[in-house]
């Protein structure tokens, strides 16, 4: 897009490697040259002449319209989002959900069929059974580690699968080019939500995938401080499907809220290998006391699918599950204790968050569903920051002491 800015307009080189991405592509600086990306608070755009405005909304001329249509704030988000996934083209929403639902609405249609794993966030779930389905659109839930589930699953009329991996809250790994291949094979596509991984850690659309959505609100702000999203694949499926939909929907992502995503982009390597490393080594301490089979992290040996979860992956990533005997009053317990994590439905952030995923991101499914999904009342979902390890020790300590495992 000619958006009107002097200076430089940085396209990311095709030898920067991620971390240099991550601070310095889709870069633009006016003719002020500031140094931090400028953060351009305005709802709408003045015209050299009339002319010049019919030919803005014609297309003929590629400027700036409206903030709801497109931002210099949040191209740079989009550019430099899309260069650290590997993508053509990335569409920045104004939350995580906004982007799977602008997905799902912008691809189907009446009569159309979709595919999800059963182990997906509960809102997904929701968005599929209750509202696509008021709109015609059918659904089959399967279980994501079962190929040939996948393959019974598949209609004529089934025109996109969703996987969520690794998966909320139960940390479930799950084979992306396998999935990828049983989409193409059909002519539909395969949407990933990498939020779990990062683009750091896992990179779906080279391992098939066709789209990948984010809710930024996590990792890629890190610190807790706004909502976004993102919808990121091929330049002619986000230009094409995801552009128009959203043009007109209005669900797009703030000029203040890309700029501070922006920021979060810029130390997001570095936050996301410092927490994996940290929760790899609190993974397997909390193993050692809770057993083998309490913990589930794609980082440990013991978990099921460790080894496609390192093909898949560069590290285990920031969040682990455990289970704890003695249910939801146990959990509860272990839960009042703590002193310094925080009790949040919220993840990615630099400071250690947890949460009982039964009576709070899940609680909205069903008993069956949450059981079959592997979400039991003792379940706790942690999402390791950035303190140091051995104070978040510390507080698992006085966590597990109140509930009563030494």
């Amino acid at each position: 897009m000619d958006n009107g800015m002097k200076g430089d307009d940085r396209q990311p080189d095709p030898g920067w490697r991620p971390a240099t991405r991550a601070v310095r592509a889709g870069l633009r600086r006016s003719g002020f040259q500031e140094t931090s990306e400028g953060l351009f608070l305005t709802s709408g755009y003045a015209y050299d002449s009339p002319q010049q405005a019919a030919d803005r909304f014609t297309g003929d001329d590629d400027g700036y319209i409206y903030s709801r249509y497109a931002n210099p704030t949040v191209d740079m988000f989009q550019q430099r989002l899309a260069a650290l996934e590997g993508a053509e083209a990335c569409f920045a929403t104004a939350s995580g959900m906004s982007a799977i639902f602008a997905t799902f609405a912008a691809t189907l249609s009446a009569g159309d069929h979709i595919i999800a794993s059963h182990s997906i966030f509960g809102s997904i779930t929701k968005v599929i059974t209750d509202h696509l389905a008021r709109f015609g659109i059918s659904h089959t839930f399967v279980d994501a580690a079962d190929m040939d589930a996948w393959r019974t699953a598949m209609r004529e009329e089934t025109k996109l699968l969703f996987l969520e991996t690794p998966a909320n809250p139960t940390l479930d790994v799950f084979d992306i080019a396998a999935v990828a291949d049983i989409a193409h094979q059909h002519g539909a596509l395969l949407v990933v939500d990498n939020v779990f991984a990062t683009p750091v850690l896992q990179k779906p659309l080279k391992l098939g995938a066709d789209v990948v959505v984010y809710s930024a609100t996590k990792h890629i702000d890190g610190q807790g401080r706004v909502l976004g999203g993102a919808v990121l694949g091929r330049r002619d499926f986000i230009d094409e499907v995801i552009q128009p939909f959203m043009r007109h929907t209005g669900a797009s992502l703030s000029p203040f809220n890309a700029w501070v995503l922006l920021k979060g982009l810029e130390t997001l390597p570095l936050r996301v290998r410092a927490m994996s490393d940290a929760a790899q080594r609190i993974a397997e301490w909390l193993q050692q006391r809770l057993g083998t089979e309490a913990v589930r992290y794609p980082g440990l040996k013991s978990h099921p699918r460790h080894a496609l979860a390192m093909r898949q992956m560069a590290a285990g990533g920031s969040l682990i599950a455990f289970e704890l005997p003695g249910g939801r009053e146990a959990a509860f317990r272990f839960l009042q204790a703590l002193e310094l994590i925080d009790i949040s439905n919220n993840l990615g952030d630099a400071k250690s968050l947890i949460t009982h995923p039964a009576s709070t991101t899940h609680s909205a499914l069903s008993e069956e569903e949450r059981a079959r999904q592997g979400i039991g009342e003792g379940l706790l979902r942690i999402s390791i920051g950035l303190e140091d390890v051995a104070d978040l020790q510390d507080d698992l300590k006085r966590g597990l002491a109140a509930a009563g495992i030494a």
